[in-house]
């Protein structure tokens, strides 16, 4: 092997294993040729290993033995060691690494597997599937309201509680592709299952002996027909937010995080995953939405179900181009494993010494490169990680600190989880009042009528012509003034979306005071378009907030829980959701008995009698305090990249001599200690 390739094949290691020590490889690259560095070969049965090995040359007996060599070896160089060994499989003819084989992932076939050309079919599935789904949030409201005979205030909340099952089911999808299922396959199964919840809900909505009879309740569906409808929209809840919980990683895992160029475009991924689901979801609230008004609900769910299928033909024509993750050990248990040991441990005292701490090290551990270093936070939780006096590390009362951590991580993103709950309460609204609204308002424009479901349509359009601007114009521009690589962080970028939903509540309901007034005490309609206004900027925020939410949580999480990481950001919808259905609910109990008619804000059926403006001014408020929280918690996160570097980066970061001696490299290496936990 050519001293050229040598050096190739240790800068393509480093590079890509070991990010904190990338400042550092001007040494080792120049150490090569000068005898501190050597270059192990060794070839059996046409396997070849190539092992770097680090000779501690011009240092006396006392430096030899020092603790500070001791440190810098034990916990960088053996790390080095434990990940500089390849295969056959890992090195090509040309003795570089071609990326070919992943720890965690399925061998490629081909070199053109990953990247933006697989994820076409993912993008093609998200907007055939979306026209259906998105079509079903923004009119069952509707749907329960006329053909089932539920209540103003219960058609809302039976809809909120739906899209709130839906996307709390995100986690199923999530915990099932991480751990039994790869993403791909999930995808089909959970399709499968949303096909059939279309059909059950195409049969009731086309006989008219299965829907029930107006009865002047909050609820009028008992009995068989009760039956029917709950399993329909239960099996389309599970399989779409199955479908969910798989498809953003599944995407995303056909970008190699840890190569600079493919990295950078997973933030260009998740714009265009968000541009594929407005896409869907424009299709949607237009064309099904007035097939369900004005042909019929039966056919509206016909296409639905037909776009859903057509969805899953295309992510299964994608397979042969996919990189695909194979599943690992579950998420879930990992976490409980570190709370039960965590708890059985409670009175053992925790080491002065991090290092201390129970890790796989060498050859017990499968990836070195897969080992999370130890942070300061929650050190409650290292008391898993401790191996009690006289007895062995064992499962339920001993975790690795790598578990630990992840736990960490994951506790690290609740705070920043549970900030944008609020805001998809918010959200909540424009897909059940405000549509309620559009029934009261002049839904046309000129000789054509526009179903109120389909007003929606508004922010979609703007996010659609926004993705592209943001991707092409904002981030190039921004960029040049923050030098980071996406323009701003993913926490600013949802906390500009926090700020927009607030603004655009605030102005819900003023239009609504103008639309009451103009009705009651002039007996006229304004325009549809007046909710325009709040839909538009809710919009904005919203392309800011998801797009920022599922890129920071799939970039932060530890590898074998990205799709259930990725949940979270559905899991807000979800949250927000039934946020929603409490608020609506505590609201008419409160307010009923202060208002002379004894009715809640927002209880009856003539909204005209209401006070949905006071509603809507109320969670402009809780958004304004709760954006308040989240500039806190935002401020408080430390970004897994920062939490705790193996070497001292302040040295690191330093320009190295161009030409060190063996000396002086050592000692620069025997003084960088990791970061004490």
């Amino acid at each position: 092997m050519e001293s050229k390739e040598k050096r190739g094949i240790i800068l393509s290691l480093l590079t890509k294993q070991i990010e904190p020590i990338n400042n550092y490889l001007s040494y080792v690259l120049d150490m090569v040729d000068s005898g501190v560095v050597v270059i192990e070969e060794l070839r059996s049965g046409g396997v070849e290993a190539v092992v770097v090995m680090f000779i501690f040359v011009g240092l006396d007996s006392k430096q030899r033995t020092g603790p500070g060599l001791d440190l810098a070896t034990c916990y960088m160089f053996n790390y080095m060691l434990s990940v500089i060994r390849l295969g056959s499989e890992e090195i090509g003819s040309s003795g570089m690494n071609d990326g070919s084989v992943d720890i965690i992932y399925q061998p490629m076939k081909n070199p053109r597997q990953g990247g933006f050309r697989a994820t076409l079919f993912i993008f093609a599935m998200m907007c055939l599937d979306n026209i259906g789904f998105v079509a079903n949030m923004v009119s069952l409201v509707l749907y329960l309201l006329f053909v089932m005979h539920f209540d103003t205030s219960g058609s809302a909340t039976t809809t909120t509680n739906y899209l709130g099952t839906a996307f709390l089911l995100t986690l199923v999808g999530g915990v099932i592709s991480d751990t039994y299922m790869n993403r791909l396959n999930t995808c089909l199964f959970f399709d499968i299952i949303q096909l059939l919840g279309y059909m059950l809900l195409i049969i009731q909505s086309h006989y008219g002996k299965l829907q029930p009879e107006p009865c002047g309740k909050s609820s009028c569906v008992h009995g068989t027909k009760a039956l029917l409808f709950y399993a329909s929209i239960f099996l389309l809840a599970l399989g779409g937010g199955g479908i969910r919980g798989a498809v953003p990683s599944l995407g995303a895992d056909q970008f190699d995080q840890n190569d600079p160029e493919e990295g950078k475009h997973i933030t260009s991924f998740f714009n265009w995953f968000l541009l594929s689901i407005t896409i869907g979801a424009s299709i949607g609230v237009t064309v099904v939405v007035w097939v369900s008004a004005n042909v019929g609900w039966d056919k509206g769910f016909i296409i639905s179900m037909v776009c859903s299928f057509a969805g899953l033909i295309s992510v299964l024509l994608g397979k042969p181009l996919y990189r695909v993750r194979v599943p690992g050990e579950s998420a879930l248990l990992s976490v409980l494993q570190v709370l039960v040991a965590t708890a059985r441990n409670w009175a053992v005292q925790l080491p002065q010494n991090s290092r201390e701490l129970y890790e796989l090290r060498g050859s017990e551990s499968a990836s070195a490169s897969s080992r999370i270093p130890h942070t300061n936070q929650f050190k409650i939780l290292d008391k898993a990680a401790v191996v009690p006096e006289g007895s062995k590390p064992c499962k339920w009362r001993v975790c690795t600190v790598t578990q630990v951590e992840e736990v960490k991580i994951l506790t690290r993103m609740m705070p920043i989880l549970l900030s944008t709950i609020l805001m998809n309460t918010c959200l909540a609204q424009l897909q059940t009042f405000s549509v309620q609204q559009g029934t009261l308002m002049n839904t046309k424009i000129g000789g054509f009528t526009v179903p109120p479901a389909s007003i929606p349509v508004i922010p979609l359009l703007f996010m659609s012509l926004l993705i592209p601007l943001y991707e092409f114009v904002f981030v190039p521009i921004v960029r040049k003034f923050t030098g980071h690589p996406n323009g701003i962080t993913h926490l600013q970028r949802v906390g500009i979306g926090l700020v927009l939903s607030a603004i655009s509540m605030a102005i819900a309901g003023i239009v609504e005071v103008k639309r009451r007034n103009e009705l009651v005490h002039h007996n006229h309609r304004i325009s549809l378009f007046w909710l325009s206004f709040h839909y538009a900027i809710f919009g904005i925020a919203d392309m800011f907030t998801l797009v920022g939410l599922m890129e920071f949580f799939y970039s932060e999480a530890p590898a074998g829980m990205r799709s259930l990481s990725t949940s979270f950001s559905w899991l807000a919808l979800s949250i927000g959701y039934y946020l929603s259905t409490i608020f609506v609910d505590i609201i008419n109990s409160v307010t009923a008995k202060f208002t002379s008619s004894k009715t809640g804000w927002l209880a009856g059926l003539d909204m005209n009698k209401n006070h949905l403006e006071l509603f809507y001014w109320f969670l402009a408020i809780l958004s304004i305090l709760n954006f308040v929280n989240y500039v806190f918690w935002a401020k408080w996160y430390k970004y897994k990249n920062d939490s705790a570097p193996l070497i001292d980066e302040q040295k690191l970061l330093r320009t190295p001599d161009p030409s060190p001696s063996p000396a002086i490299a050592m000692s620069f290496i025997s003084n960088s200690k990791p970061q004490e936990a």
